[in-house]
């Protein structure tokens, strides 16, 4: 793998609404794909796990944009708004869009949690947005309510996945999204992060250094 690049610049487009706005890392050379990377609902675009996924990706080849989901960009801190997921999913578009006038190759979408929710739900709803998916700890149901299962969409959802979850992940047992998976008629692939809960391993300064490398031949697995 070539070495991933030490810098990124930020970036904006407010040609579109909502407005995309993050830090885009650029390739290191050889493919001429793109991913677009966002954030959980407590988090933001600089989440440690984001950055070291993004430089990561951009040491593959990838060009890599970290955005701000619209709630974020809004408020600083707290979670969003019951009424905030639908433009939180037109920005991901926007994001796709913008992604798409600096790469020829493919395109793909990931998201941390609330972000990779959105974007399994974006994708039924515009077939043919991306070329596949990263999900990073998708929010199968709430701590402690596996009841509450957040599947409705999966069965239409045609687009090929890769599914990062933790081991110790309260939002979802690994043999919860295992058979989650199953609904999904697109290609998939889980990889299981041992002794992981939904953080992955990045929490607060902590980082777990082999998880990027881990997740970027994965991918590749999957994608080619």
């Amino acid at each position: 793998m070539t070495s991933s690049p030490s810098s990124w610049e930020q970036f904006v487009d407010e040609s579109c609404s909502p407005t995309v706005r993050g830090f885009l890392h650029p390739a290191a050379g050889g493919k001429d794909d793109g991913l677009v990377l966002t954030h959980g609902a407590g988090g933001n675009a600089n989440s440690s796990l984001l950055v070291a996924l993004a430089e990561a990706f951009a040491g593959a080849g990838f060009t890599v944009l970290r955005c701000n989901l619209p709630f974020r960009q809004d408020r600083p801190s707290g979670p969003p708004r019951p009424g905030d997921a639908a433009r939180d999913r037109e920005g991901l578009k926007n994001a796709v869009a913008a992604m798409r006038k600096l790469v020829s190759g493919r395109v793909f979408l990931g998201g941390q949690s609330y972000g990779g929710r959105q974007a399994t739900m974006l994708c039924p709803e515009t077939p043919g947005l991306v070329d596949g998916l990263l999900l990073l700890s998708y929010p199968l149901h709430p701590p402690g309510r596996p009841d509450q299962l957040r599947i409705q969409h999966l069965p239409k959802l045609q687009a090929p996945c890769l599914f990062v979850h933790g081991t110790h992940d309260p939002f979802g047992t690994i043999e919860e999204i295992r058979n989650a998976l199953k609904l999904i008629p697109g290609k998939t692939l889980l990889l299981p992060v041992e002794r992981a809960g939904h953080d992955l391993g990045f929490k607060g300064k902590s980082k777990r250094e082999d998880l990027p490398g881990e997740v970027v031949s994965a991918f590749q697995k999957l994608f080619g």
